[in-house]
């Protein structure tokens, strides 16, 4: 070998091998600086980035991987709770081939050098808080996954969408994206998974999308899509997962979906579609799930259902379906939910429904059914949830029911079912809402023992059961007891004061006798209390009196007797009470819900009323009350003058306490002459204008909250709207100790609640904190809307209005736009509905349901201008669908969701219902209210169901 050649060639390599480390070193310095200025731009409060400094190799900082060569290949960052804006540099990074920094609280817009990363393969920045425009379309060769889902990203879908071409993972539900999707879509023909959920895109869905032939998941839900399926979609043969729900697709379902048969999981629910289920779809032997409820689809549920065999889930409430249920669907082995409820279903119940399957909810209710309950409806011991309401079912309630210990919930109200509840049906240890009212059920239930642990809601009214009332159904948990409308007979258990969780308690319309038990006082929470029609006698109790949220008294038609306690009348939550009809005598109470008392709340007994009252009452004044009364008569011979002396000196203290209360007229420097209305008696003796007006208390704390009387256009009706708000009384309502009103201005006056609004209140706070708020807010708007007449709307429910106490109570703050619903002052707000014509209760529920979300997801609609919030719920829709509970629930109770899981999405369950764009398919408060007590203190669905039965 020739040593001379070889030498120049020698040089050579090692000039290139000089050059190459040269440049290596000046390609990883460029990279280290790069990482650098990442790092500069990002906020870290959980210090996940302190390695990244120059003395150590970048190889070695967290959330950095490199490959062989030392470049950096993977940046892994999700879920670090990091913030602040991503610096450009990172897609200037040579090689890197991943990036995921999802689940942070990233900010500002996505860089627009995004597609200079030729290298990228995956692009995660899902879960964040990124605005402004999508990238625009580019010829990335070798990026496959894009995920930009959940964030705030605005506009239209790119045009040139196509142009990333090699994408197999497209994400961009959860946004605010308007417009159409754009034709182009369909160049990217690798793609598998598109996802373009929880958006503001209209027009119809693409029939291109037919040309993407490796598709396998289709997720276009929540948007406002109008016009059909288009058949076209039918061509996807990879297709397993198709979710087109909640948008407004009209026409019948193509029957070009049978082709699917990869298919596993079908969502059409909550759309125009109508016609026929098309007899294609049941050649879908793959199917998992199907769901089509809340169209208006018709006909019947043919028998060759029978070929999805390995179908879970079929949810078709909510259409116009007429005939039988199929007797196929016995046959199917993992039928686990089957909801057919809502609809127009006739005849009979399959006999052998629940014996071949694997049912865990099942609910018919408001059809047309008759027939019997079938025996084996609980054969795989799984069934918790059985709602058959509003049908005409006959017969005894099935024995085997009585040995399904996995009941939870039972409703089978509204049939005609009869016969005795058997021994073991009132041992079921799992029931906590049971109602079986308004049946021919007979015999008696206090011969029996219950035990019933879980049991916080029943409900036997209307039935024709007899005999004494039980002393105990084997639980303290008990908030509704409704045993109104049968034969009971006997006196009320004095045991009645063990149930210490006790809300309300109906036993009215039976033949109960004897005097009501002063252990009622020791039912603290009761709100409602509906003694009659019966045969009670005696007087009222001096304990009702020590009632503390006690809003509604029904004492009418029974043989009750003496005076009214006047300390009934001093009950601040009482609001409603009617006596009506029994035998009561003397004075009626002037104070409370005593002041402006409806005649017929009163009629039939002896009462008199104080002057001026006469006119709502109907009462005669007390002085025209004959003195040749025997007890009258026998009373004032006996006292002489004494007992005119005692007399005139209570007269003097009422008059003096009643003046103190009314409309009074003070001058001052300020705004010169000011009425003020004073609701609460200690408070009228405590605070002055003066002490209103500098809104400086010495010895009583108040909250003042001044309005503007011209802006508002406040109606000459005032101080008798004001009153409304000034009786309110409950333990999650703030008081309103008095109104002020000048020319100029006005002023409300607040009982002072120390905390901090929910907004600043939530931050940190655990599961257990923020289920008792949201309990808390939900029983003040229960009691407001139901208990308080007329019912009072609060209007706009913004975290503002809801203070925190320090033990984690929730007071709701009402104001004038709960009174001035038209008002010029008032505008519409994020927690309004939608549907904004005036505020109503069901607009109230939509703003609870924002509340519910945010407590959720520590989200809050006011974080985002230009009318956000409503992309807020959609987010939340997405994410629920999704079942990906870490990817919505706050950062802050994530250790919480170990164990709660199931129960963190029944409450997002309850908060979409509640957040629904139609206020007619909101729930009411009081069914809020049961639906949270009940899953928070049960254990909830082990599925984590998507949707809910009809409650």
């Amino acid at each position: 070998m020739d040593k001379r050649g070889s030498k120049p060639r020698d040089k050579l390599i090692m000039f290139v091998f000089v050059f190459m480390l040269f440049y290596m070193q000046q390609c990883i310095c460029s990279e280290l600086e790069l990482l650098l200025s990442m790092k500069a731009s990002i906020k870290d409060p959980l210090g996940s980035l302190h390695d990244w400094i120059p003395s150590q190799s970048f190889c070695h900082w967290n959330g950095v991987i490199c490959d062989e060569l030392s470049h950096v290949a993977k940046i892994e960052l999700s879920g670090k709770n990091l913030s602040g804006k991503i610096s450009e540099s990172i897609f200037n990074l040579p090689h890197v081939e991943s990036i995921d920094l999802s689940n942070n609280q990233l900010s500002g817009e996505i860089p627009s050098n995004f597609s200079s990363c030729l290298a990228l393969r995956f692009l995660n920045l899902s879960n964040n808080n990124f605005t402004g425009p999508l990238p625009q379309g580019s010829r990335i060769p070798l990026l496959e996954t894009l995920d930009l889902s959940n964030n705030m990203i605005s506009g239209k879908i790119p045009e040139n969408i196509g142009l990333f071409s090699s994408l197999k993972v497209l994400d961009f539900g959860g946004n605010v994206l308007i417009g159409s999707i754009p034709k182009s879509i369909s160049n990217i023909s690798n793609l598998e998974f598109l996802t373009l959920a929880s958006n503001q895109l209209i027009g119809e869905i693409p029939r291109e999308l037919g040309f993407m032939k490796k598709l396998k998941l289709i997720y276009l839900g929540y948007n406002n899509f109008s016009g059909g399926i288009p058949k076209e979609i039918g061509e996807l043969t990879s297709l397993y997962h198709l979710d087109l729900v909640y948008n407004n697709l009209t026409g019948e379902i193509p029957s070009s979906l049978g082709n699917l048969t990869n298919l596993k999981y079908l969502f059409l629910y909550i759309n125009k579609l109508t016609g026929p289920i098309p007899r294609s779809l049941f050649n879908l032997k793959k199917l998992v799930s199907l769901d089509l409820s809340d169209n208006f689809l018709s006909g019947e549920i043919p028998e060759i259902i029978s070929q999805l065999q390995n179908l879970e889930v079929l949810q078709l409430f909510a259409n116009n379906f007429t005939g039988r249920i199929p007797h196929a669907l016995t046959s199917l082995p993992h039928l686990q939910v089957l909801q057919l409820w809502s609809n127009k279903l006739s005849g009979e119940i399959p006999k052998d429904l629940g014996k071949y399957n694997n049912l865990t909810i099942l609910d018919l209710s408001t059809n047309n059914l008759i027939g019997k309950i079938p025996e084996n409806i609980c054969y795989s011991g799984h069934l918790f949830k059985l709602i058959l309401f509003s049908n005409s079912l006959q017969g005894e309630i099935p024995v085997s029911l009585s040995h399904c210990k996995s009941l939870q919930r039972v409703r089978l109200q509204n049939n005609q079912l009869s016969g005795e509840l058997s021994l073991e049906f009132t041992k079921l240890p799992l029931v906590y809402f049971l109602d079986i009212s308004d049946n021919n059920l007979f015999g008696s239930i206090s011969e029996r023992k219950w035990d019933m642990p879980a049991l916080q809601m029943l409900n036997l009214a209307r039935n024709k059961f007899f005999g004494t009332l039980p002393d105990s159904f084997g639980t303290k948990n008990l908030e509704n007891l409704d045993l109104s409308g049968n034969g009971f007979s006997g006196n009320i258990p004095r045991d009645i004061g063990q149930f210490s969780e006790l809300m309300e308690l109906k036993l009215s319309s039976n033949k109960l006798s004897g005097e009501i038990p002063d252990e009622l006082s020791s039912c603290k929470k009761l709100v409602t209390l509906d003694l009659s029609q019966n045969q009670l006698s005696g007087q009222i109790p001096m304990s009702l009196s020590e009632m503390p949220v006690l809003s509604l008294l029904d004492l009418s038609m029974n043989e009750l007797s003496g005076e009214i306690p006047p300390n009934l009348g001093k009950v601040e939550s009482l609001v409603l009470v009617n006596i009506s009809h029994n035998h009561f005598h003397g004075i009626l109470p002037s104070t409370g819900a005593f002041l402006a008392i409806n005649s017929s709340a009163v009629v039939g007994n002896q009462l008199c009323g104080s002057r001026g009252d006469e006119i709502t009452s109907g009462l005669p004044p007390c002085k025209a009350v004959k003195k040749s009364s025997i007890w009258w008569f026998f009373l004032t011979c006996l006292l002489g003058i004494l007992v005119l002396l005692v007399f005139s000196a209570l007269v003097v203290v009422f008059i003096q306490r009643r003046r103190e209360l009314k409309l009074k007229k003070v001058e001052s420097t300020q705004d010169g002459n000011w009425d003020i209305q004073f609701f609460d008696s200690k408070a009228s003796k405590s605070i002055t204008l003066n002490d209103i007006l500098s809104s400086e208390i010495s010895n009583t704390q108040i909250f003042v909250k001044k309005f503007n009387h011209v802006n508002l256009n406040i109606p000459k009706s005032f101080w008798t709207d004001i009153q409304e708000l000034g009786n309110v009384r409950h333990p999650n309502v703030v008081k309103l100790i008095a109104a002020c009103k000048s020319e100029k201005c006005g002023i409300l006056v607040y009982e002072y609640v120390e905390g901090k609004n929910l907004s600043e209140a939530i931050g940190g706070m655990n599961w257990e904190r923020r289920k008792k708020i949201a309990i808390g807010i939900a029983r003040a708007l229960k009691y407001l809307h139901f208990s308080c007449s007329p019912s009072i709307v609060v209007g706009d429910i913004s975290p503002r209005k809801v203070i925190i106490d320090g033990k984690d109570e929730a007071h709701l703050r009402l104001s004038l736009q709960t009174i001035f619903t038209s008002s010029k002052g008032f505008s519409s707000s994020a927690y309004v509905g939608p549907e904004y014509k005036g505020i109503s209760e069901k607009s109230d529920i939509y703003g609870f349901g924002l509340l519910l979300i945010e407590l959720l997801t520590g989200k809050n609609p006011a974080d985002a201008e230009y009318g956000l919030h409503e992309n807020v719920v959609d987010w939340a829709r997405y994410c629920y669908s999704e079942c990906h509970l870490e990817t919505w629930v706050d950062p802050a109770m994530k250790n919480d969701a170990v164990n709660n899981q199931n129960k963190m999405v029944e409450m997002m369950n309850v908060a979409l219902q509640c957040t629904a764009t139609e206020a007619a398919a909101r729930p009411c408060a009081s069914d809020v209210v049961k639906t949270l007590d009940s899953f928070v203190r049960s254990n909830s669905c082990g599925l984590g169901l998507k949707r809910c039965s009809s409650v």
